[in-house]
C-alpha cells in the first residue's frame, strides 16, 4: 500500500461508539494536520460556485459536466447524489475539482424510469448513496479502471440494488428513483441523524450493522466532514433499517482496530483522478475500498466489505470488457 496511506491509516484514533437500534458508529479521528482548503459540493452549489449540467442537450446516461467558478478546489464526493436534468445521477469516485475548471465526470444513473429534463441544471439530493450502492458501484468502478482505465460502474447491478431496497422498503418509485426511497423513509432516518450526532473534531466514522463493520468513511478536512456527517449518516442508515428485521445484535463481532490492519495488507492499484490528485483502489478477499491523495493529503478514503456482489460484478464487467473489444 502507499505509503502516504499507510502513514495515515495508521494514525487512525476511535473515538467512543454511539449507538442506535442495529446500528453502531464509531468516529473516527485522524492525529495528522492536513490544511488543504476545499468546499464541499453543497457549499459550492449553496453559493452558486459550480454548475453541474448534461455535457449536451441531448445528455449523456455516464457523464456530466461540472463548471467550477470558485477560486480554490471543490470536492466531489463518491456516491453524492445530483438531482434534476434530464436523470438523477451519483458521482462514480471522489473528485477534487480543480478551481475555475470545466470538467466531464463520471456519474451512475439512479432514476432508470426518466429521461427527460425536469430542470436544466442539477441540484444537490442531500443524499449519498445507500452503503450497499456504494459498495456494488466501488466494485465495479475498480474492475473498470483495471480493464479499460474508465471510471464506469456496473449500471445494471445500481438499477437492482435500488429495486431491492424500494422493495424492502415497500415503496414503488414512478421513475424507479433513489432519492424517492430516501424521502419515503425520511422520517425513520431523521431518527437516525437524531441518535448519531457529529462529534467535536470528527473526520470520520466506521459503521456497524447487526454486529458487523460494513465499512468507513474518513474525510481530510473536519469542516467539509461536519458538512457531510448527515449524508453518510443517511446512506449508512438506509442499509441499517432495512436489515432491522436480519436481527439487532448490537455486539461487535469484528475489531475495528483489526479492520484497519486487515485493510492494511490490501493489494493497490494507481489510477489518474479526474481532477486533483491520484485515485488509489484497493481490494482484498474481505474488503474493497479507494483513497483519493493530493499532494500527500489523503482527501478521501472509504472501504466497504466485499461480498457475493463484488465476483458477480467482476464477471460481469470482464465479459462487457471482451464485447466491447470485439466491436472496436
Amino acid at each position: 500500500m502507499n505509503k502516504c496511506i499507510l502513514d495515515y491509516l495508521s494514525k487512525i484514533e476511535f473515538g467512543e461508539t454511539q449507538e442506535f437500534k442495529e446500528m453502531i458508529i464509531v468516529p473516527v479521528f485522524i492525529s495528522i494536520d492536513q490544511q488543504l482548503e476545499y468546499l464541499t459540493m453543497k457549499e459550492a452549489l449553496d453559493q452558486d460556485l459550480i454548475l453541474i449540467t448534461e455535457v449536451e442537450d441531448k445528455g449523456s446516461v455516464p457523464e456530466l459536466k461540472v463548471i467550477n467558478n470558485a477560486k480554490i478546489p471543490v470536492l466531489l464526493l463518491d456516491g453524492e447524489e445530483i438531482i434534476g436534468a434530464k436523470q438523477n445521477r451519483v458521482l462514480n469516485t471522489t473528485i477534487l475539482l480543480k478551481e475555475r475548471s470545466e470538467t466531464i465526470i463520471p456519474v451512475s444513473c439512479t432514476e432508470q424510469g426518466r429521461w427527460f429534463y425536469t430542470t436544466k441544471n442539477f441540484s444537490d439530493s442531500e443524499n449519498i448513496a445507500a452503503a450497499r450502492i456504494r459498495r456494488t458501484k466501488a466494485a465495479s468502478v475498480k474492475n473498470s479502471l483495471r480493464s479499460s482505465g474508465r471510471y464506469s460502474s456496473d449500471q445494471h447491478a445500481i438499477w437492482s440494488d435500488i429495486k431491492n431496497m424500494a422493495e424492502e422498503a415497500g415503496f414503488r418509485s414512478n421513475t424507479d428513483a433513489m432519492s424517492d426511497v430516501f424521502e419515503y423513509k425520511s422520517r425513520d432516518l431523521d431518527e437516525y441523524l437524531e441518535g448519531f450526532e457529529v462529534v467535536d473534531g470528527q473526520q470520520g466514522l466506521l459503521v456497524v450493522i447487526n454486529g458487523k463493520i460494513v465499512g468507513f468513511d474518513i474525510i481530510s478536512n473536519k469542516s467539509a466532514y461536519k458538512i457531510l456527517h448527515p449524508k453518510l449518516i443517511k446512506s449508512y442508515g438506509l442499509d441499517a433499517y432495512l436489515q432491522k428485521n436480519e436481527g439487532n445484535n448490537k455486539n461487535t463481532e469484528d475489531d475495528p482496530k483489526r479492520f484497519i490492519e486487515d485493510i492494511m495488507q490490501s493489494v493497490e492499484s494507481r489510477h489518474k483522478s479526474v481532477g486533483y490528485g491520484w485515485d488509489y483502489r484497493f481490494n482484498n478477499e474481505k474488503f474493497v475500498g479507494s483513497a483519493l491523495v493530493y499532494k500527500k493529503n489523503v482527501i478521501h478514503t472509504a472501504f466497504f466489505r466485499a461480498s457475493e456482489i463484488e465476483e458477480k460484478i467482476e464477471n460481469r464487467m470482464a465479459r462487457y470488457s471482451r464485447r466491447r473489444r470485439f466491436r472496436d
